[in-house]
């Protein structure tokens, strides 16, 4: 049978539509199990891998996703990556982090800390065994750094959902994990930041030159692109303008920053996160309908490719006895680095044990982020297939604790009543004043549905 020439995009078409399939398909059930739709994508992505599909006979995965495919595959998900990342940095707000400052900064910290003490550790006794990638040597210190790193990352996003889905947003304890996370998000993608620039650098004088590149984009971001870009949209959103370059300059800016950390030699993802970060938010109802709805959406569909692409990387097969009780202690280590390091400190700053139960529940969750953060450690060679299996493993466990481990969300909650919605992952947008209470105990906790 002759195909026609452009036959390698229409198997890329069909994988995209297969995976959109598959994800929504495991989403209705992950729902009755009070897990959020990324979990039901993530799960999407190995079951497409050689971990399950991979079992029949046939080499399915292979024949599903040929290699010219996946290059492509690879392409579509960096941009969905980009969104997300750029949607991350735009939703950090400084006003849920001026609120109750002490245990803010002593619960982001401790969680932050903690799990990368631990992660360190681990990282040194598991490093004989994972010291070669392809053939190469992997420097010791960048593999006890990274992996340290990603063991104390909280996924943000994905939080931000169990909080909307379990009716938690509006309470006290809501409000001060979404704080917590953004803190820890935010120090965990500066400290990636360094460990990217020591991997890459090519000695001290490569490294200063880096980081000397960075700071300068950073400074460029924020005191010349932010004002430039509030006094156009003051301009472009005012009185009887349509504001229909807005969706394509704010996304043209997200992909030239993550084209500008690349030229400078760290991931697209950090351009187009410090591009969320200083992107301006006012007029916030006109902002979130013309852009970050379109992108949301956008990212939504995109995404799911990222979590076959990093799918097809997992083979639980592979891992053998010893891959195995690896694999425990670091689930171990992850989950240990968490609970001490988020509930210890909030404990301290007055919740009551229920309240510190859910704050280190809520702060295990690692979800897509950890795939974004080892995603990083695949192209810099740091990780190999073994430890990257065990570390995509941990991500996906200790995200579907939190849904078991919370509290039952009302009727009324979102989660109780959208089951079958499927929407990406993102975070309520909560300003009311903060309770007096450090965890807010004498709070009213009013459950309300923000879209």
């Amino acid at each position: 049978m002759t195909h026609s020439s452009d036959f390698p995009v229409a198997i890329v078409m069909a994988d995209v539509a297969l995976v959109l399939i598959v994800g929504s398909l495991l989403a209705r059930q992950m729902r009755r199990l009070r897990q959020p739709v990324v979990i039901a994508e993530i799960t999407a992505g190995i079951v497409l891998g050689p971990s399950v599909l991979g079992l029949l006979p046939g080499d399915l995965p292979q024949l599903l996703f040929p290699e010219a495919a996946r290059e492509q595959l690879l392409a579509i998900a960096e941009v969905g990556l980009l969104i997300f990342m750029f949607l991350v940095g735009w939703e950090m707000e400084g006003g849920s982090l001026r609120r109750r400052r002490g245990t803010v900064v002593a619960v982001s910290l401790g969680s932050m800390a903690v799990p990368f003490a631990l992660g360190f550790g681990l990282a040194a006794m598991l490093y004989t065994r994972h010291s070669e990638v392809d053939g190469a040597t992997v420097p010791r210190l960048s593999f006890l750094l990274f992996l340290g790193t990603a063991l104390a990352i909280t996924a943000f996003p994905v939080l931000a959902r169990i909080l909307v889905e379990n009716g938690l947003q509006s309470t006290p304890v809501g409000a001060l994990v979404m704080a917590c996370a953004a803190v820890a998000d935010a120090l965990a993608w500066a400290l990636l930041a360094v460990v990217t620039a020591v991997v890459t650098a090519s000695g001290p004088s490569g490294y200063l030159s880096m980081l000397a590149c960075l700071a300068a984009f950073m400074g460029l971001l924020a005191f010349v692109v932010r004002p430039l870009l509030a006094r156009w949209l003051a301009g472009a959103l005012g009185p009887g303008r349509s504001g229909a370059a807005v969706l394509t300059v704010l996304f043209s800016g997200l992909l030239l920053s993550g084209w500008a950390t690349s030229w400078i030699g760290i991931d697209a993802i950090f351009g187009s996160f410090a591009f969320g970060l200083v992107t301006p938010r006012t007029p916030r109802d006109v902002l979130a309908r013309r852009v970050r709805e379109p992108l949301r959406k956008t990212g939504g569909l995109l995404l799911p490719v990222f979590f076959v692409v990093t799918g097809l990387s997992v083979d639980l097969g592979a891992l053998g006895a010893d891959g195995a009780l690896e694999l425990l202690a670091i689930i171990g280590v992850a989950c240990t680095g968490k609970f001490l390091g988020a509930g210890v400190p909030a404990r301290l700053a007055g919740c009551s044990w229920s309240e510190t139960r859910q704050v280190a529940v809520l702060m295990n969750t690692r979800g897509l982020t950890e795939l974004v953060i080892l995603k990083v450690g695949m192209e810099l060679g740091i990780l190999d297939d073994q430890i990257f299996t065990m570390m995509v493993v941990m991500a996906l466990l200790t995200s579907m604790m939190a849904g078991p481990l919370l509290p039952r969300p009302p009727q009324d909650a979102p989660g109780a009543r959208g089951a079958g919605v499927v929407a990406p992952a993102s975070p309520p947008d909560d300003r009311r004043p903060p309770p007096r209470h450090p965890a807010g105990r004498d709070a009213r906790s009013r459950p309300e549905e923000k879209r």
